[in-house]
């Protein structure tokens, strides 16, 4: 019998400000460590994907950004890791908005060694592909990966 495909949803946020977007680095996690990426994180069982990044974005960075202030970016389907035995693809959620109250923190130094603002014309290139991607091309909506 086939087996049925498991889909693990995850919400990211690109944070603007002045032609720039804030990047977090990935540190001590078991997945690409040393990375540039977004705020974000997995949705929880019963969480919406809006606020799925409203708690991460508090969590990892401890800004409070309102509902109303997303913008939709873009939903990329990705195919599973190619090392994981697992059969799963991702699909994430992307939003963006220029709207927040704080200063963004590293609040979670256990999991993340930088958090910088960078000019949308200079991307790093230890960002993760597909994020650096959407941030690049944020015009088309929907995007496949691996296929």
């Amino acid at each position: 019998m086939k087996q049925r495909n498991s889909v693990i949803p995850a919400s990211y946020l690109i944070l603007e400000k002045e032609n720039k977007v804030l990047l977090i680095r990935r540190f001590n996690t078991g997945y690409a460590d040393g990375k540039y990426t977004l705020p974000s994180g997995h949705v929880d069982e019963n969480e919406s994907v809006t606020n799925s990044i409203i708690r991460e974005t508090e969590e990892e960075v401890g800004v409070i950004v309102k509902k109303e202030n997303l913008e939709f970016v873009k939903v990329l389907y990705r195919k599973k890791d190619e090392n994981s035995n697992k059969n799963e693809q991702r699909v994430d959620f992307f939003f963006k908005t220029n709207s927040w109250i704080g200063k963004p923190t590293n609040m979670e130094p256990h999991k993340c060694d930088d958090v910088q603002w960078f000019s949308i014309d200079n991307i790093p290139n230890n960002c993760l592909d597909y994020v650096k991607e959407v941030i690049l091309n944020k015009n088309k909506k929907f995007r496949e990966v691996g296929y």
